[in-house]
């Protein structure tokens, strides 16, 4: 299912979602660093920061990340159209729009997830980013399966159907249903049930368009499994948690040889990358805080973890030698230990 006509992967085979305050550029290459097929996503970036705030930095990226796609927040057409050619001037290969998120904040900005009650608004705005940036740019939404009582398949089709109508063929499907009062961010992710046959009936019945299945999948069976039904999944939360299961999906998903990541020369390569990162002023914790959890349920992951955690402020590269140091030690002490 997830392969075009002629024979190649989907580009959107397997996706690493944005994530607020997670999928920012640093994470992005170690994610790549593991992951050499994974289609990588900003974090969310609305149209008032990028108009108005420090656009440079928010548009920023390091050239191994692509192929790459800027998530936008908004819902005034003509703002998004401009945020859509800026960041197509910059190289971004897909311009996504958010219309999944429930925070607060975001709805407080009218964007997110309450636009599955605007269709014809996400249509308008779909069809300004369209005519903004070249055709070999994708436009595509991520959203859930309804919002509040907006939740029945029928409605979810015919929301999907209308934005394709617009010019929309990719769509990010987080398979829950969000609701926008009573439940946080986080509960949205956890406590809606998934629904996963919406999903899959969707590509079914609207076979020409690109289906990615996003929402609670952890390994690389379950995403094979996935396959067989839509074109793509898309990894959240456990991209983040356990960095080092990136490749494991990849070799799983793309073919390649399932040995397992080669940590250390993960490590090593992020070791160059922070150096000259800190060279150009990027705060070491800044750089840190997304090695905390590679070494996930190995020996001296817990040292690991306190060493980045208690060490943000020294040199990065030092700090993570320091790191690896502590691993080694821990290493060696369970290999010493005499068996029982």
């Amino acid at each position: 299912m997830s392969t075009h006509a002629t024979g190649t992967p989907s580009p959107w085979r397997l996706c690493i979602a944005p994530m607020m305050q997670k999928t920012d550029r640093h994470f992005r290459y170690l994610a790549r660093l593991l992951s050499p097929h994974a289609r990588l996503y900003t974090e969310m970036v609305t149209t008032g920061a990028l108009l108005h705030g420090p656009r440079d930095r928010l548009l920023a990226y390091d050239a191994t990340e692509q192929p790459l796609a800027i998530q936008l927040g908004g819902s005034e057409p003509e703002a998004l159209a401009t945020c859509a050619r800026l960041a197509s001037e910059r190289g971004y290969v897909e311009v996504n729009l958010n219309c999944g998120c429930p925070s607060e904040r975001v709805q407080s900005g009218a964007f997110g997830a309450c636009l599955m009650r605007e269709p014809a608004l996400v249509g308008a705005c779909i069809e300004a980013m369209r005519d903004a940036v070249p055709a070999s740019v994708e436009v595509t939404v991520k959203h859930r399966l309804g919002v509040d009582e907006l939740y029945d398949y029928g409605y979810f089709r015919d929301f999907v159907a209308r934005l394709a109508e617009h010019g929309c063929r990719v769509f990010h499907v987080h398979a829950r249903k969000a609701w926008l009062q009573g439940l946080s961010p986080r509960e949205n992710r956890e406590i809606p049930p998934l629904e996963y046959t919406w999903v899959h009936r969707l590509k079914r019945e609207l076979p020409g368009l690109v289906i990615v299945i996003n929402g609670g999948i952890t390994t690389p069976l379950a995403a094979r499994t996935h396959l067989d039904a839509v074109d793509g999944v898309m990894i959240g939360r456990r991209a983040y948690e356990a960095p080092a299961s990136l490749a494991a999906f990849d070799a799983s998903l793309f073919g390649a040889p399932a040995s397992g990541p080669d940590e250390l020369a993960v490590v090593a390569r992020y070791m160059a990358y922070a150096a000259a990162e800190s060279a150009r002023g990027t705060p070491t914790r800044v750089l840190t805080r997304h090695l905390v959890n590679l070494f996930q349920g190995r020996p001296g992951a817990r040292r690991w973890r306190r060493h980045l955690s208690e060490h943000g402020n020294g040199d990065a590269a030092t700090v993570i030698a320091g790191a690896l140091r502590c691993m080694d030690a821990a290493h060696t002490a369970v290999m010493e230990t005499p068996a029982a």
